[in-house]
């Protein structure tokens, strides 16, 4: 190498130093814990009876309190965290719906929710989410605004003009263009619509976007449910200019519809509203327990997606009941949670679903946390161990891209195989039942397979074959190979490497400002050093 190339590649060693956004790639190893900022912890000295459920106030949660409590989610393996919108939002008398606690009822997205706390404040956040080596996603809204008429002061808002916005109309839900320009809300609560059509509304909110990541060192963006009512031309430009990884929320079961919300010419990711749905059929007591449903998902997102190893897997979030409100068996919360930690895609825990949190629709899913106490739960302890197992096989093999396979599917239950791990999901619930799930598998008989669940040797028989027999009750089971668990934290097996402290933080980053100037003045130094060889 010439002098002059040596010093070159020393210079920009030094420029560049940690310069990227967190990617998809990087997002799937993640795991994440959503949180709405009102909901989730109190500053010191406030009063802890003032939110009981079906409060649609605020109830005095903000960015300072959920940092101050950041130890409960990492301490349960946790990687990432999910924050409700961050932007302003409505500021006048109560509506009959109530006050924005939730964050999503949009006024000037430019402008902080003062509600949370400051600019600090958010910075702060950010800052000791990435000291922990954990990433931030924010919710966004760029759907529409809100308002208390149908003719709002638009002065109030980051759009001013009424070109902006499409006109009011009520929605015809079997029109996909009157989905995408007309008002969703009503005419107590009307959400106006932006013309995301418009090149000054596309400029705007890439201009806002692009600085909002950029000044909170954000890693992530939920693109809030209204993906389907805007015009999917529009988001690849928006995230584009974010520069982060977009999941988008996609409500619905119809698969061919969700699939198309995925891609270079939509979201790098959305929520996977499709498999919730078969969950549901499959796992919930009472319920049609059709595991069948599960499997043929599978087999669909595998056809149909563009990477399904991205999606969002949850079993609950702010508009959906909580699974305690669906299902009356903590089995069958086990064993959804189990598929949804080790089959294809992220995980997503929803606050207070380790908590046993059963309120039906909103508001009575959106909970406040602190009455839980914050307690060790037998699920706690269930996500825990998942994310410590979840974050070795992310950070020590290929499981994470390897695509998940379906063993065996019965009327009982289904099993799975992901990289070297076997999960065997049941249906049957808490009581003990003479029921048995054989599943081929490609272990010799020879192999020493564990359940990381509970750290019992399980035997394989002849053919590779694993017997799961309920006579305990209906238990998930995760298995792998015990040699394999050596460095892992688990069962006995020594931790040389923790999940979330071996990621690299994308706070890291360094401002594309300095990045140029780093850069001129490395041109300018080659240029003079270079006379002198």
């Amino acid at each position: 190498m010439s002098h002059t190339a040596f010093l070159a590649a020393a210079i920009l060693a030094f420029a560049f130093p940690y310069v990227y956004a967190a990617t998809s790639d990087q997002w799937r190893g993640r795991s994440i814990y959503q949180v709405i900022i009102d909901r989730y912890a109190l500053p010191e000295g406030a009063d802890p009876n003032q939110c009981p459920s079906g409060t649609r106030t605020w109830c005095g949660g903000t960015w300072n309190s959920l940092r101050q409590n950041l130890d409960y989610i990492q301490d349960a393996g946790f990687t990432a965290v999910w924050i409700s919108p961050v932007s302003q939002n409505y500021e006048g008398p109560t509506t009959p719906y109530g006050d924005p606690y939730h964050g999503y009822w949009l006024a000037d997205a430019s402008q902080l929710n003062s509600r949370f706390g400051t600019s600090d404040d958010l910075k702060g956040l950010s800052e000791e989410l990435h000291r922990r080596g954990m990433y931030l996603m924010i919710d966004v809204v760029v759907n529409d605004v809100m308002a208390t008429s149908i003719t709002p002061d638009l002065s109030t808002y980051m759009f001013k003009e009424q070109s902006q916005y499409h006109p009011y109309c009520a929605i015809d839900w079997s029109n996909t263009t009157s989905e995408e320009q007309c008002w969703l809300g009503d005419t107590v609560v009307p959400l106006p619509d932006l013309n995301t059509e418009d090149p000054t509304v596309v400029a705007g909110f890439g201009d806002w976007i692009q600085s909002l990541v950029k000044e909170y060192n954000i890693d992530g963006l939920r693109i809030d449910g209204k993906c389907r009512h805007v015009n999917i031309d529009f988001w690849p430009v928006f995230c584009g200019k974010a520069g982060v990884f977009c999941i988008g929320e996609v409500f619905g079961s119809d698969i061919d519809d969700a699939a198309l919300y995925q891609g270079s010419n939509a979201l790098d990711s959305i929520l996977n509203y499709p498999m919730y749905t078969a969950l549901l059929d499959a796992f919930t007591l009472p319920g049609p327990q059709n595991m069948s449903a599960v499997a043929d998902m599978i087999g669909q997102e595998a056809a149909k997606f563009k990477d399904p190893t991205l999606l969002g897997n949850f079993i609950e979030n702010q508009d959906i009941p909580r699974w305690a409100n669906i299902s009356v068996d903590p089995q069958s919360l086990y064993n959804a949670m189990v598929f949804n930690f080790m089959t294809d895609g992220i995980p997503i825990v929803y606050y207070g679903q380790e908590q046993g949190f059963s309120g039906n629709s909103d508001p009575y899913n959106r909970e406040a946390m602190w009455p839980s106490k914050y307690a060790n739960t037998t699920t706690y302890q269930l996500i825990t161990t998942l994310n410590q197992f979840r974050n070795f096989l992310v950070n020590n093999t290929q499981w994470a891209t390897t695509p998940t396979q379906v063993l065996t599917t019965s009327p009982y239950g289904i099993a799975t195989l992901k990289g070297d791990c076997v999960s065997i999901m049941t249906n049957i619930g808490s009581p003990p039942q003479n029921i048995s799930i054989p599943v081929y598998t490609p272990y010799l008989a020879s192999a020493s397979l564990t359940n990381v669940l509970t750290c019992e040797q399980w035997p394989v028989g002849s053919n590779g074959t694993i017997n799961a027999q309920y006579s305990l009750g209906g238990v998930p089971l995760v298995l792998y190979p015990t040699t394999l668990l050596q460095d892992s934290g688990l069962c006995g097996n020594s931790d040389t490497a923790t999940g979330s402290a071996t990621y690299v933080s994308s706070a890291l980053r360094i401002h594309r400002p300095v990045i140029s100037l780093l850069a001129v003045l490395s041109s300018l130094l080659l240029g003079f050093l270079s006379s002198f060889w």
